[in-house]
């Protein structure tokens, strides 16, 4: 476990917009006098970044998550206090187990009196973690995981599903590709949660798109050779191969399958989820012209560029769309506790999910089933020549509105809707 004390130099985010604070004060109004008023438990406000340090998904969560969440703090209060507290952030490899991830927030939580779990990268732990804070009465902000069930099936009070999820990637990418004409499709799944989530809601689109599906692998997580399973999606002669996969597993295939001649074939690959720090180890020769759909681009406007070159010069790459979501799930996460004037998770999750979020990098609103509704990008990696520096990765090839991207209430099964 790493303990991280160095003081920053951020300033205070601005006030939030009159609209804001009239739905701050109706939040505390509704959270009752008891809760509105409960101090803070102890003399830290403590938060834990939880993710994969040293996996298959490193590269776009990792060092980077703790970096995201650091700045978060600083530019939250550049003494690094929140209602007169010390903010303290601490961080573990959860080595993408559950059983490891679920000990570590128990321990935090009892031994350490951790507030907040953010990061939590792979769909085993994240659901690990949830139940933990569940039971605990803490907050899990989740940022790397793509599984629907967060907050569908196995949402929970306690928890948010920051960035993005499996029907989101899905009604992006999967619906533009089938629209083009790309009907018929083979997948080739991580034999995993994540994995069969991914393929399970880009199946759905396809079909719900006049498209079918022809056939499926599932592969061992991690997995360095996908030979066969290629081989097998090449033989079906689909018109789409996806992957259903992520970091470098996703990698390593893409990698392959232009070994085997693929990428510029009549078959079309298609990655359900890709990080711009997956493009950036490929690089734009074989990565050039994969569609893929993402919840941030560092690129889009002055001001993900301006947050995305701070986080730069502190991680010598830009940010994945999970850094981008555990800067702002922190950032808002203590904007709550310093409006409710408490850590105490019921206060702080009725705040954040009555109150509108817009903190430059993402805008939308969390809705009772804990999911951050906002927009997501439909987005088509360059050719190399089109590139107009490093990391100028991608064009934007269609803005895919919050309601678009989420999953309908009317079709969720998680508990709290129909409360």
């Amino acid at each position: 476990m790493k303990m991280d004390r160095n003081p920053g130099k951020g300033r205070p985010i601005a006030a939030a917009t009159k609209l804001a604070v009239a739905r701050c004060a109706f939040a505390v109004g509704i959270l009752g006098t008891a809760a509105a008023q409960a101090a803070i438990t102890d003399d830290v406000v403590k938060i834990g970044v939880l993710t994969d340090m040293s996996g298959t998904y490193a590269d776009f969560t990792g060092q980077g998550a703790v970096i995201a969440a650091r700045m978060a703090i600083q530019d939250f209060s550049g003494d690094r206090t929140v209602l007169g507290k010390k903010i303290e952030l601490v961080s573990a490899d959860h080595q993408n187990k559950a059983d490891v991830g679920a000990e570590r927030a128990r321990s935090w939580i009892d031994r350490d009196k951790v507030d907040v779990i953010t990061e939590l990268v792979t769909t085993n732990v994240a659901l690990a973690v949830m139940d933990v804070v569940a039971q605990k009465g803490k907050v899990a902000l989740i940022s790397g995981s793509a599984s629907l069930p967060i907050t569908n099936e196995r949402c929970n009070a306690n928890t948010v599903h920051w960035v993005y999820d499996s029907y989101g990637l899905a009604a992006g990418t999967a619906k533009a590709v089938v629209g083009s004409g790309k009907k018929n499709w083979y997948f080739i799944a991580a034999d995993y949660a994540a994995g069969a989530a991914m393929m399970d809601g880009a199946a759905k689109v396809v079909v719900a798109s006049g498209g079918k599906v022809v056939g499926s692998s599932k592969h061992p997580f991690p997995s360095s050779d996908f030979s066969s399973f290629l081989l097998s999606a090449q033989a079906s002669k689909a018109d789409v191969i996806a992957l259903a996969n992520g970091g470098q597993d996703t990698i390593t295939a893409i990698k392959q399958a232009a070994e085997f001649g693929i990428i510029g074939s009549a078959q079309t690959l298609v990655p359900i989820v890709l990080f711009i720090n997956d493009v950036h180890a490929l690089g734009l020769q074989t990565a050039q012209g994969l569609t893929l759909t993402e919840g941030f681009y560092w690129n889009r406007d002055d001001k993900t560029r301006a947050w995305s070159r701070r986080f730069y010069e502190h991680a010598g790459t830009m940010p994945s769309m999970a850094h981008a979501g555990v800067y702002s799930s922190v950032l808002n996460y203590l904007r709550a506790v310093e409006k409710t004037g408490s850590d105490e998770a019921g206060a702080v999750m009725q705040y954040l999910k009555s109150t509108p979020i817009d903190d430059g990098l993402f805008k939308g609103e969390i809705r009772a089933d804990g999911k951050f509704a906002h927009e997501m990008l439909l987005l088509e990696v360059k050719k190399p020549a089109e590139s107009a520096e490093q990391w100028d990765y991608y064009h934007v090839r269609a803005v895919i509105p919050a309601a678009d991207s989420a999953l309908p209430l009317a079709q969720s099964k998680c508990p709290l809707v129909r409360q």
